[in-house]
């Protein structure tokens, strides 16, 4: 199986000794399909043994002289991956069968086929366009729709399309919306397996109202492991649900039964416990996170629990934080990890949601690209001569307003010039294996001598569990540096090769705090203690919190590198204590020392200050005198977009106004403009600033001036046109005016029915396209009908009405036809 001469017969040899399972009965139509082009679609159930076999039948074929490439989503799938294919032909991880990840990889020169999780083959895509040596990629599990997956995707396509038109690329999954995907690779064969390995029963069981899911699943599995035989796979959403499940498990099995853990921050050394068979006479209880919904068999489970709850990363453009949400599993996501239980025998999916409840769960998993920090993306794209995401083939593309804060921070961090274009900085935040933050935090370091602390930070940061737990960096990075075992060897390892990378500055004499360095990657996110022990306000103008029992909770500044929950009071996860001394020393460009004035939401006034800030952060200010004109009307429009237009004091006639403006505008459209409360806050610059050059609060806004910012709105001739369309008053017959109201569906007249006596047609506005709604009162101002139709009126019901009237107010005139009689606004005269 040498990469230069590949032996047919010793491949046919090795494939006719692989084991039989349901995607065997496709693989001719697969080597058919690569055969004759060189893309397709495999859609196979979990455990058809898509991943370990497809490669190993691929790699004989006479058109792969070079490596196959299989990615997976997560190290855990890649290891078991390359495990399980080189256990099926004999070897050990490393020789014909290995695997690349970021802090470990098993290859050699006779590697014919390599795993590699998704973000490293984006990398190789990057720093080799033509994939040299490489026949084949193989997108593994692609349904789960990562951002690194879509990337390389879109990669592989256009190196494909461009350069190498015998790159092989399929893509496989078990839950695939095969249609979309297909299109996206203009329609290549696609290959379906029917086949599963085992059948598997449903059950369901509704979880209480209000029961926390750990106790729900707490009492499936003690059920489960009492009634049923085999090992027991239960689906949690996150590290923190596991481990109080374990909590609540404990004790209750006797010695047979080992209950492990399984989710991300594990060590390779726990991950591997989790997955290896037990041993003869015992049983064992994972207690996973989606880690383990792919790609993976966990030998002896023949019972699966799915809480029906998945963690999802949530970004935010605005805060630039990714927060972790709760959200229900999807069908494909509940279809995965029924399958894990019937990978080796028969087995039992016990589902705890009432059964009608499957049908509402989304069908796949929202693409990870859909809501995602895009800064790395947007870099790698930048360096592969792609300025807009339309230009290759994404399955979904990047949502434009994360694309474009995405861009703007790698303008700030300086991976970007005023033109757009990659700067050399930007060119070496690239090529280095860190998010950009991260990559420009190291960069500044190294100016000042500092660089591999910050590349052991970096690395900290990017490598869950490293150091700890703890909030304080300061004292994970201590940690870190002492640390023992594989792993922590291995990240530092790397942070070594990063600094080699970095230019080599002369050693300061005092190493750098955590804060110190982190200002260079979070300057938005450094925080002032504001409301008490262990609340603090961000730069960029959102709360965050600590526990009061935490060490940092008594800081009086920090700097965040790691958050959770929502925006406006997240939960600080990861920070290092910083000073207005550090601040100013690194952050210089950043301060701003001005002049300003600001509206006071207290007092509705606005105060003038002379400021030193960063951002939302305020170190120093000065009161300075009250100031007029364009800089305070325009914080005063802050003020009003804050609390809003029911702060303004429109007169009685401004806010007729408004209504009459609003009306022409839902009944004729542009160039009436819209007066919704959200249209006019959204055009404060244009009707209200222009107007209050003298104002220096809410109390001295005149009512004139915001009539006057509403009329500017409208083009002067047509302005002209707007008592002929929306009169603000009714002239009656008797010659008095009535107001019209504005503020509902429709334009509505209130008046005594005596008033309109003679009138023949009905009253209408819009150069008479729309009647009035006439609110016909009696001469006591109380409701007696309303109408669209005045003539109609005299006609028909008017008759009943001078029946029931006439007698309620004999001094005043009730004609049997109105319609021929004099208005009035007044009684009979005495003695008719």
């Amino acid at each position: 199986m040498s990469a230069s001469s590949p032996s047919a017969s010793s491949g046919a040899a090795l494939i006719a000794g692989l084991p039989k399972l349901p995607v065997s009965d496709v693989l001719p139509q697969i080597l058919s399909a690569l055969s004759d082009g060189n893309r397709a679609v495999i859609s196979a159930p979990p455990g058809a043994g898509k991943t370990t076999l497809v490669p190993l039948a691929l790699v004989f074929e006479p058109w792969c002289r070079g490596k196959i490439i299989l990615l997976e989503p997560r190290r855990l799938a890649a290891r078991a991956a390359a495990a399980r294919m080189a256990s099926l032909i004999g070897e050990e991880v490393g020789g014909r069968v290995g695997y690349r990840m970021r802090l470990d990889n098993r290859i050699s020169s006779a590697t014919r086929i390599e795993v590699v999780t998704e973000g490293v083959f984006a990398r190789m895509v990057l720093d080799d366009p033509e994939l040299a040596g490489i026949s084949a990629v193989i997108f593994d599990e692609f349904h789960e729709r990562s951002l690194d997956a879509d990337f390389g995707l879109a990669l592989a396509l256009d190196v494909q399309s461009a350069l190498r038109e015998d790159l092989r690329i399929l893509v496989m999954s078990a839950t695939l919306d095969v249609e979309r995907v297909a299109g996206l690779l203009s329609d290549p064969p696609v290959i379906v397996s029917e086949g599963r390995g085992h059948p598997i029963e449903i059950r369901h069981q509704d979880r209480p109202s209000g029961e926390r899911i750990e106790d729900t699943v707490s009492r499936a599995i003690i059920e489960a492991h009492r009634s049923e035989t085999g090992s027991i796979l239960a689906f949690l959403p996150g590290q923190a649900k596991i481990l109080r499940t374990a909590e609540r498990l404990q004790g209750r099995f006797g010695p047979e039964t080992l209950v492990v853990p399984l989710y991300g921050n594990l060590s390779q050394r726990d991950q591997d416990l989790a997955i290896r068979p037990c041993p003869a006479g015992q049983r064992k209880i994972v207690l996973a996170t989606s880690i383990a919904e792919t790609s993976i068999t966990i030998d002896g489970v023949r019972i699966v629990i799915d809480s029906g709850l998945q963690r999802l990363p949530v970004f935010e453009p605005s805060t630039g934080i990714t927060r972790l949400e709760t959200v229900r599993a999807s069908r494909a996501s509940a279809d995965q990890r029924a399958g894990r239980a019937g990978r080796t025998e028969p087995g039992i999916a016990i589902r705890l949601w009432h059964p009608g409840q499957t049908a509402a769960l989304p069908a796949f998993t929202p693409p990870q690209i859909l809501a995602s920090d895009l800064s790395s993306l947007v870099l790698d794209l930048a360096h592969w001569g792609v300025e807009h995401p339309a230009s290759l083939a994404f399955l979904d593309p990047p949502p434009a307003a994360a694309f474009k804060e995405a861009k703007s921070l790698l303008t700030q961090l300086g991976a970007f010039n005023e033109q757009g274009r990659l700067t050399a900085r930007g060119k070496t935040m690239r090529d280095m294996a860190l998010p950009p933050r991260l990559a420009a935090m190291t960069i500044s370091a190294a100016d000042d001598g500092h660089g591999r602390q910050a590349c052991l930070l970096a690395v900290l940061l990017t490598e869950q569990g490293l150091g700890g737990s703890d909030v304080d960096l300061d004292e994970r990075l201590r940690r870190f540096r002492n640390e023992k075992g594989e792993r922590a060897d291995a990240a530092r390892r790397l942070a070594d090769r990063i600094a080699s990378g970095l230019p080599r500055k002369t050693q300061p004499g005092l190493p750098a705090t955590a804060g110190q360095l982190l200002l260079h990657a979070y300057p938005d996110r450094v925080a002032i203690q504001r409301g008490g022990r262990g609340r603090f306000v961000m730069a960029n103008g959102r709360g965050a919190e600590l526990p009061e029992t935490e060490r940092l909770a008594g800081a009086s500044m920090l700097v965040m590198a790691d958050l959770s929950g929502r925006a406006v009071k997240a939960r600080i996860l990861a920070a290092a204590e910083t000073s207005r001394g550090e601040i100013e020393a690194e952050l210089d460009d950043l301060i701003i020392r001005q002049d300003e004035t600001v509206f006071d939401r207290q007092s509705l006034k606005l105060r003038a200050r002379k400021v030193t800030r960063l951002g939302a952060i305020v170190f120093e200010e000065k009161p300075l005198p009250r100031k007029t004109g364009e800089a305070a009307a325009l914080a005063l429009a802050e003020g009003v977009r804050e609390l809003g237009l029911q702060v303004l004091p429109f007169s009685k006639d401004g806010a007729q106004l408004r209504e009459r403006l609003g009306f022409l505008y839902r009944t004729i459209g542009a160039p009436w403009p819209d007066m919704d409360d959200a249209a006019l806050l959204d055009r404060l610059a244009e009707w209200f600033v222009p107007f209050q050059g003298q104002a220096s609060g809410i109390d001295t806004i005149q009512p004139g001036s915001l009539s006057d910012g509403l009329r500017s709105l409208v083009p002067y001739d047509i302005l002209q046109e707007l008592g002929r369309l929306a009169p603000t008053h009714f002239e009656a017959p008797t010659g008095q005016r009535h107001p019209i109201r504005y503020d509902g569906d429709e334009p509505t007249l209130s008046i005594r029915v005596q008033e309109l006596f003679g009138l023949k047609t009905h009253p209408a506005v819009a150069g008479g396209r729309l009647p009035l709604l006439l609110e016909l009162t009696s001469p006591a101002h109380r409701p007696i009908q309303t109408t669209r139709d005045l003539p109609g009126f005299w006609s028909g019901s008017w008759k009943d009405v001078r029946a029931d009237m006439r007698g309620r107010y004999p001094k005043h005139p009730w004609p049997e036809d109105p319609a021929e009689a004099l208005p009035t606004a007044r009684a009979k005269p005495r003695g008719t």
